[in-house]
């Protein structure tokens, strides 16, 4: 599956529970996560896009190591059939 198609289901899963799925884009700093996830009381998440089977390329996973020893949540979805629990988790249920 295309990650065009895994970015829209994304947005369209974080509408519907209330929050926003914001293009997140960082001038002079590669690599960082595709979408910023704010939901209800403060949660906050990055996630990044693939398409299906694809993975992260090491300048991401060094982004996304050091948003996480920031103390924030970072996610990597390639299928739609994630997007729910990562959510979830995102909002502590």
């Amino acid at each position: 599956m295309r990650e065009s198609i895994i970015e829209k289901a994304l947005s369209l899963a974080v509408k519907k529970r209330g929050g926003l799925a914001l293009k997140f884009i960082s001038p002079g700093m590669s690599g960082v996560p595709d979408r910023l996830v704010l939901m209800n009381y403060g949660r906050l998440a990055f996630v990044e896009l693939k398409a299906t089977g694809k993975q992260m390329r090491p300048l991401q996973i060094k982004r996304k190591s050091q948003l996480e020893a920031l103390g924030f949540l970072v996610y990597c979805i390639d299928k739609k059939d994630q997007i729910g629990g990562v959510l979830d988790e995102i909002c502590g249920t």
